[in-house]
């Protein structure tokens, strides 16, 4: 959810706030889903104000207490998002209000914050379960669609440099799915899905895991349709003050499990690697430093 039910009110009677109702309004504009989830107090200290703020800007809004609130919010949680142009709706009121520099800024410190989350216990031993699964597995089948590709096919690009267990099942010619048909139980399925969930991605996952494949997902819910389906998940944040879902903490996963499994692979990884770079000189694929031109 990147839009509250009470996104549109607060925005028009913005300016009508104290300075510290206007700090209250802010945290409920910026971040809905805390609003459902969080209780009362923690929104107050994160937000940097007092219980008692919140529940007089409930009032200002009309309600009778920030229980009603959070009840409203969550119940729109439940009901499912509001599509790109209702974030979208959202975002413009609060670009408008607070300017570009202060959503840049936020949108900044959000991928910070959720990378920050990432590197606590419970996802890190999410990444290691996920990356001793990939790096087990026979074969490695890539699948994201649509915002999930990039970061799917990022660990295809990582770990096809260290050999030629992993295939990326794209969909040109609409034959994505086709090199599932040699798949067996020795091989893994890493998938990337996140809201909104791409149909065919659960579609194609569903029919790898009926195989016996292993599924290895990165989705943004322990509740997520890959998630009820995968052995291994690792759950990402993906709410901020976009009206787009980010997409960051997924590349920042990728990258870790590209380099764990590239590191668990020792000098069979290292030797392909060298065989790589050879191949990537001989073909001059990349710009060389410029040097510096000797004084006559």
């Amino acid at each position: 959810m990147d839009s509250g039910p009470l996104s549109d009110q607060i925005v028009r009677g913005f300016d009508s706030l104290s300075a510290q109702l206007q700090t209250a309004a802010r945290f409920m504009l910026d971040r809905p889903r805390d609003v459902a989830l969080l209780s009362m107090r923690e929104q107050a200290r994160q937000a940097g104000v007092q219980a008692a703020t919140m529940t007089r800007l409930a009032k200002q809004l009309g309600l009778t207490g920030y229980d009603e609130v959070r009840a409203l919010y969550a119940a729109a949680l439940r009901g499912g998002h509001a599509g790109f142009a209702g974030r979208a709706s959202a975002q413009v009121a609060s670009q408008m209000m607070r300017g570009d520099r202060d959503l840049a800024a936020a949108m900044l410190g959000s991928v910070g914050r959720q990378v920050e989350r990432l590197a606590q216990d419970g996802p890190i031993d999410q990444i290691l379960a996920a990356a001793t699964a990939i790096a087990a597995a026979r074969r490695v089948y890539c699948l994201g669609l649509r915002s999930s590709h990039s970061p799917a096919w990022h660990l295809h690009y990582m770990m096809s440099l260290i050999g030629e267990r992993s295939i990326a099942l794209d969909a040109v010619g609409a034959t994505g799915a086709d090199p599932l048909a040699h798949a067996t139980a020795e091989d893994v399925l890493f998938a990337v899905s996140v809201r909104p969930y791409t149909r065919l991605t659960v579609d194609v996952a569903e029919h790898a895991a009926g195989c016996g494949v292993t599924i290895v997902a990165v989705t943004d819910s322990e509740v997520a349709p890959l998630a009820v389906i995968a052995r291994h998940v690792v759950v990402v944040p993906t709410d901020g003050p976009s009206f787009f879902h980010a997409m960051a903490p997924c590349f920042v996963v990728t990258e870790i499990l590209g380099a764990l499994v590239a590191g668990r692979g020792g000098e069979e990884a290292l030797a392909t690697l060298r065989h790589v770079d050879a191949h990537l000189a001989a073909l001059d694929t990349h710009l060389k430093p410029r040097q510096a031109k000797r004084s006559p």
